[in-house]
């Protein structure tokens, strides 16, 4: 049962929740139901056989062997007895339908079917690696990295010979860069004309490409591989389509990852390459609540965007809660994100589409050091940080806190950002 407040659909707190999906997402929003005094049933279920798990140290610790099964977990095993969540791990969601109170959720686990009933649904669902449709990509060689098994084979097979990664983008250059550091012969192809087109600036992805070469990786750009080239049933090139071959043992896919939206799809609510909800995380039935990777945010104006990172499942989890516990919605921050690749630290705040003009700071004392600005109508909505983690902190608590500095008052590079915007937080 719904009512309205102010504008904004007021739900009945729920006997019990059920979340499909068990990553950042779906962790954080158990987490925050019980912090808040929900006392109700609580059921996470995961198609991975694994206890939920942090995701970012797969491209770089675990390929190191830094990390274990056990250093990864989002919380310890103990934690979801202590908290009486009921998690359900290898387990398959086949189908849910709506009843008079709530949800019908089907899945299999051990080749076993079950049927249960709640009366809140959340989605976390995630997404999947893309896959590419060419020759030779069916070669068990030809991997992605999106879970833990991903990143159990990716490790097994670096030491094995070259390694060419197809995409630009954050993940397949943190495994560039990871695998460099263990002595890999490493390609990176990308069909544009510059890395990471979508996500940063030009003068960043400029300055990550000069970083990569001078790790020694091979770096193709405006290169598209037609096909993966296979002798005595091993990889042994990938073929651009310019005729060259780039020999390889091992290709990484990096080309991004598609919302999974199925299971939003059986219930009809509306999708856009994921399932489209508000500020509160509220699907288009304003019932069902949706976060993490799975979902695509309408704004108020109506923009569509999506936001793939730890930051995001968190915010979207605490929104989603407040829901369930009715709560008011807690303004959100600024979203922030972060990229490891070898000795480049690349922390992003803001969101860089729409600006109308930019900003590079550089010290000539500290050349690995740059900050690119971003500005709409001379206000700042966004910052890109590479070695310069003092900065990021500064811009992203100028941009959280709703200040919004022009390029003017940014420009003075002989000033340390911090001290500039500190009469911006008096």
């Amino acid at each position: 049962m719904t009512e309205s407040q102010n504008g904004t659909d007021v739900q009945a707190p729920p006997h019990g929740v059920v979340v499909v999906g068990a990553a950042h997402a779906g962790v954080q929003l158990a987490d925050r139901l019980r912090a808040g005094g929900f006392t109700g049933e609580l059921t996470l279920i995961s198609d991975e056989p694994h206890l939920p798990y942090q995701r970012p140290p797969l491209s770089k610790a675990w390929l190191k062997g830094e990390a274990t099964g056990d250093s990864v977990l989002l919380r310890e095993p103990d934690y979801y007895r202590d908290q009486k969540i009921e998690l359900i791990v290898g387990a398959r969601v086949t189908h849910l339908s709506r009843t008079p109170v709530g949800v019908e959720v089907r899945f299999i686990r051990d080749g076993e079917n079950s049927i249960r009933e709640f009366d809140r649904l959340v989605l976390a669902t995630g997404a999947r690696p893309r896959r590419l449709p060419l020759p030779g990509a069916d070669h068990p060689d030809v991997l992605v990295l999106r879970d833990l098994d991903d990143a159990r084979s990716l490790a097994a097979r670096v030491p094995a010979g070259p390694v060419v990664v197809v995409g630009g983008g954050f993940v397949g250059l943190e495994v560039a860069a990871t695998a460099r550091a263990l002595g890999a012969e490493v390609t990176v192809i990308e069909a544009g004309e510059r890395l990471l087109a979508r996500a940063v600036g030009a003068d960043t992805a400029a300055a990550l490409l000069a970083a990569h070469r001078t790790m020694a990786t091979d770096v193709v750009l405006g290169a598209l591989p037609v096909s993966i080239e296979h002798r005595d049933n091993r990889i042994h090139a990938v073929r651009l389509d310019d005729g060259r071959e780039i020999p390889a043992a091992t290709v990484l896919v990096g080309i991004g990852a598609e919302a999974r939206t199925e299971l939003a799809e059986q219930l009809g609510l509306d999708c856009d390459g994921g399932i489209l909800v508000d500020r509160h995380c509220l699907a288009s039935d304003r019932w069902t609540l949706a976060i993490g990777d799975c979902t695509t945010h309408v704004s108020e104006s109506g923009a569509r965007y999506r936001l793939e990172s730890v930051d995001n499942a968190v915010e979207q989890a605490n929104a989603a809660a407040a829901v369930l516990l009715g709560e008011p919605c807690p303004q959100r921050p600024a979203p922030w994100f972060w990229s490891d690749q070898g000795d480049q630290k690349l922390q992003i705040a803001g969101l860089i589409g729409g600006h109308t003009s930019m900003l590079v700071r550089t010290d000539p004392q500290r050349p690995h050091r740059r900050v690119a600005l971003y500005f709409t109508d001379d206000a700042l909505v966004a910052a890109e940080c590479l070695n310069s983690p003092a900065d990021f902190v500064a811009l992203r608590s100028a941009l959280s806190r709703g200040h919004r500095p022009g390029p003017k008052d940014l420009a003075d590079t002989a000033v340390p950002l911090k001290k500039l915007l500190a009469p911006m937080r008096s």
